[in-house]
C-alpha cells in the first residue's frame, strides 16, 4: 500500500466514523446556535460578525484542545491496533490527525456560515470578514489538536492530559491578556511597543483576535494595544510576520506531536 493511499484510507475511515457519530452533529449545532442567536439578537450582520470574534476565538481553541485530547485517549486501543498493521508511523499519524481536524473544521465552518446564508447572505466586505474568521478558526483548530495530540502521547494519565489542556487554554485565552495589561500599567512610561508586539506573537489566540479586529476596522476597541498593532500591521512586512507566525503556530505543535508519535512506545 502506497504511503499516500494508506493515509487517505485512514482519513476516509476517520471521516466516516465522525459522520456516523453524534459528536460532529453536536459540534456543528453549537456554532450554528451561537451564530443564529447573535444574528437574531443584534439584527445586524456587522454586529453579529464582530460579536462572533471573541466567541469563536475562545470556544474554538477550547474545543480543539479538550476534544482533541479526549479523542486521543478514547481511541488509544484503535491506535495500538493500527500500529500492528504494515503502516509507517508518519503516515498513520497524518491519517489520524487529519481524520479528526478536517471534520472539526468543516463542521465549524458549516455551523457558522449557514445562519448568515439563510438570513439573506453577505455583502462583499462581510464575506471577506467571515472568510477571515473561518480561516483563523481553522488555524486554531489545527494548532489546538496538535497540542492535544502531543499531550495525549506524552502523558499516559488521562486526567493529567486533560488537566494540562485546560491549563494551556486558561493561560492563552485568559491569563495572558492579564499579564499584558499588567506589563502596560507597570512599564507604560517606557518604549515597550516592540516588546508588546513580540508578546502578541507569542499567543495565537491574541494574534488571531487582533488580525480579525484589524480586518473589521475595530482595532480601536483595544485601546493602546490596538493602536500599536495598527501601526505595526499597517505595513506589508507586518502582515507577512503575522502570517508566518500563525503558520508556525500550526506547524510546530503538529511537528512535535508527530515526533512524539514516532518515538512513543505504545
Amino acid at each position: 500500500m502506497k504511503s499516500s493511499s494508506s493515509t487517505l484510507r485512514i482519513i476516509q475511515f476517520q471521516f466516516q466514523d465522525a459522520l456516523s457519530s453524534r459528536w460532529l452533529l453536536v459540534h456543528t449545532l453549537i456554532y450554528l446556535l451561537i451564530a443564529e442567536g447573535l444574528l437574531m439578537s443584534s439584527g445586524f450582520t456587522d454586529k453579529a460578525l464582530v460579536s462572533l470574534v471573541n466567541v469563536v476565538l475562545l470556544l474554538v481553541p477550547l474545543v480543539a484542545l479538550l476534544f482533541g485530547v479526549i479523542h486521543q485517549y478514547t481511541n488509544r486501543d484503535y491506535t495500538i491496533w493500527m500500529l500492528t498493521q504494515p503502516l509507517k508511523r508518519p503516515n498513520l499519524f497524518s491519517g489520524l490527525y487529519l481524520g479528526l481536524t478536517v471534520p472539526m473544521v468543516l463542521s465549524f465552518s458549516v455551523g457558522i456560515t449557514l445562519p448568515f446564508l439563510w438570513h439573506g447572505g453577505l455583502a462583499a466586505g462581510q464575506a471577506v470578514q467571515l472568510i477571515t474568521l473561518l480561516g483563523l478558526g481553522a488555524a486554531l483548530t489545527f494548532s489546538g489538536v496538535g497540542v492535544a495530540a502531543s499531550l495525549a502521547i506524552r502523558f499516559a494519565d488521562r486526567v493529567r492530559g486533560i488537566g494540562l489542556a485546560l491549563v494551556i487554554w486558561l493561560v492563552y485565552a485568559l491569563l495572558f491578556d492579564g499579564l499584558i495589561l499588567m506589563g502596560i500599567s507597570v512599564f507604560g512610561n517606557w518604549p515597550i511597543e516592540k516588546a508588546l508586539i513580540g508578546a502578541m506573537l507569542l499567543n495565537p489566540i491574541d494574534l488571531s483576535r487582533l488580525i480579525l479586529l484589524q480586518t473589521f476596522d475595530a482595532a480601536a476597541m483595544l485601546g493602546y494595544t490596538g493602536a500599536v498593532f495598527s501601526r505595526f500591521f499597517g505595513s506589508g512586512m507586518g502582515m507577512i510576520i503575522a502570517s508566518v507566525t500563525l503558520l508556525l503556530w500550526v506547524a510546530f505543535p503538529v511537528w512535535l506531536a508527530s515526533r512524539l508519535f514516532r518515538k512513543q512506545d505504545f
